[in-house]
């Protein structure tokens, strides 16, 4: 067998590596931050974490939304750090998407020129020998590599697990994450355990890199830094002083990218959420918007409750209209439609039996919570009013406080949200008035409030009150597609 070496494409494909996989883990922390609770049952109830990493503690006497429970973490460890989640989205989508590219090219360049054998065992012997070289470690010795190999059977073993066990298991958790998938294939969520169960694998996951990163950097000074810089700078073991200057100089330049990407994403968000948004919005609808959601859980997997996002409103009007079950309240839907409405609630009800769907509730922060909603399908009441050619988004304005939600952002008024035209074919876009067969309750929207099942929560833009056909939304708000995007910088498609 020829001796393995270390080629030009692996080194470059090293460091990219650890570009990518640092910024995962810094900016899946930030992610991580806005609801630092994982689970293990679907509710995503209250009390029920299996681990927590906050000391906020609730009230149990008074309504408090999700929002209340996010953390402010140190930019050392999140990207960027300070209640950022769209920021921190960005970062890790974009640094998916890299890490994805050197990963497939990793594997086409691993088994087109051999070095495959690096890590993938070839006889069944070198388990044993991997348990000999166990104990080898912890009697404070070296065991020897493997004939021909830069590695002995333990690192043989481990750095198979990480490049072909390992690696794909984030990529996979993180997609049974997704609402569209979810809402696709619902038996993949399934195959996880369910949605917490996905969630608190793919931190473990994130665990078991930081573990394998620090492990591997001792084994790196235990086995000879110098000579291993040596191999990974040059690919040969002259010049070992250089190697180990020029290592220094590509880790801080690595360091000075993270550093940058806080600096930027703190200072210029809109900026981060633009440029980073590109790419990320295309990969995104090109491989999750086709996807319609087809859920239907049983009854028996309905949650006892539904956790609450989002303040209800609090001015007099609306609480004068709750008093009296909503029969002042009017939809008004009109913009780009040649047929303009105005409907009550009672109207609204009337215009055909509700269609009712059980189906997975996925907030942006990361609870889930399992529904029964009934409503009019979107589509119908698109087809009544129908669209003019020009119309290609429908933006939803509701009742809800935004200064009241989130103080701390630029932006006051009220919510608004836009979707996609296209969205409102999907079968299970429904505009609910009823939840769990009730009629819809003021903390979750009531009277009316949107469900798309390929996107996450907050997309859910709750007690509506108008909604307006537009070609275009650069004028509404900021023109970033919705108030969450405007003032928090969130994606505006959040398949994801």
């Amino acid at each position: 067998m020829t001796e393995l070496d270390y080629p030009a494409w692996l080194r470059i494909e090293h460091w990219l590596t650890v570009l990518f996989v640092t910024l995962l883990i810094r900016s899946g922390v930030e992610i991580l931050a806005t609801h630092p609770k994982l689970y293990r049952r679907e509710d995503s109830r209250p009390g029920t974490e299996w681990a927590r990493f906050t000391r906020k503690t609730m009230p149990t006497g008074k309504l408090y939304d999700t929002l209340d429970e996010e953390e402010s973490y140190s930019s050392l460890v999140a990207l960027p750090g300070h209640k950022q989640l769209g920021m921190g989205r960005h970062w890790h989508f974009v640094s998916v998407i890299g890490w994805v590219l050197v990963g497939a090219a990793y594997y086409v360049l691993l088994f087109a020129t051999g070095q495959w054998r690096r890590y993938i065992p070839t006889s069944w012997s070198l388990f044993p020998q991997a348990w000999d070289d166990i104990v080898t470690y912890l009697s404070f010795n070296l065991p020897p590599l493997l004939p021909g190999e830069p590695l002995d059977a333990l690192q043989k073993l481990a750095y198979g697990g990480v490049v072909f066990i390992l690696a794909p298991f984030q990529i996979l958790t993180g997609a049974a994450q997704s609402p569209a998938i979810e809402g696709r294939f619902p038996w993949y969520v399934r195959l996880w355990g369910g949605r917490q169960w996905a969630r608190s694998l793919h931190f473990l996951g994130l665990i078991a890199f930081v573990g394998f990163i620090v492990v591997h950097l001792a084994m790196v000074v235990c086995w000879n830094w110098g000579r291993l810089n040596a191999l990974m700078i040059f690919g040969h073991i002259r010049d070992t002083g250089w190697a180990i200057a020029l290592s220094l100089v590509i880790v801080a330049v690595i360091v000075a990218v993270h550093v940058a990407a806080t600096v930027w994403s703190l200072r210029n968000p809109r900026s981060v959420q633009r440029v980073l948004g590109a790419p990320v919005t295309r990969a995104r609808r090109w491989l999750l918007r086709p996807m319609r959601s087809r859920q239907h859980y049983p009854p028996e997997k309905l949650s006892a409750e539904h956790r609450v996002n989002g303040k209800p409103p609090d001015c007099d009007q609306y609480k004068l209209m709750a008093v009296h079950n909503f029969a002042d309240w009017r939809l008004e839907v009109g913009g780009l439609v040649e047929n303009p409405l105005v409907l009550s609630l009672n109207e609204l009800r009337e215009l055909r039996p509700p269609q009712r769907q059980r189906v997975l509730h996925n907030c942006i922060q990361g609870w889930s919570s399992i529904g029964e909603w009934g409503g009019l399908p979107l589509r119908d009441l698109v087809s009544m009013v129908r669209p003019l050619p020009d119309a290609r988004y429908i933006c939803f304005m509701t009742m809800q406080d935004t200064g009241r939600d989130e103080p701390s952002a630029e932006g006051t008024g009220h919510f608004y949200e836009v979707v996609d035209l296209e969205l409102a074919d999907h079968p299970q876009t429904l505009l609910a008035y009823e939840m769990n067969g009730e009629p819809l309750p003021i903390k979750h929207g009531a009277p009316l409030r949107l469900r798309v099942e390929n996107q996450v929560g907050f997309k859910m833009a709750k007690w509506i009150e108008r909604i307006e056909f537009v070609s275009d939304y650069s004028a509404i708000g900021f023109g970033m597609g919705g108030w969450r995007e405007d003032n928090v910088y969130f994606d505006k498609d959040v398949e994801i």
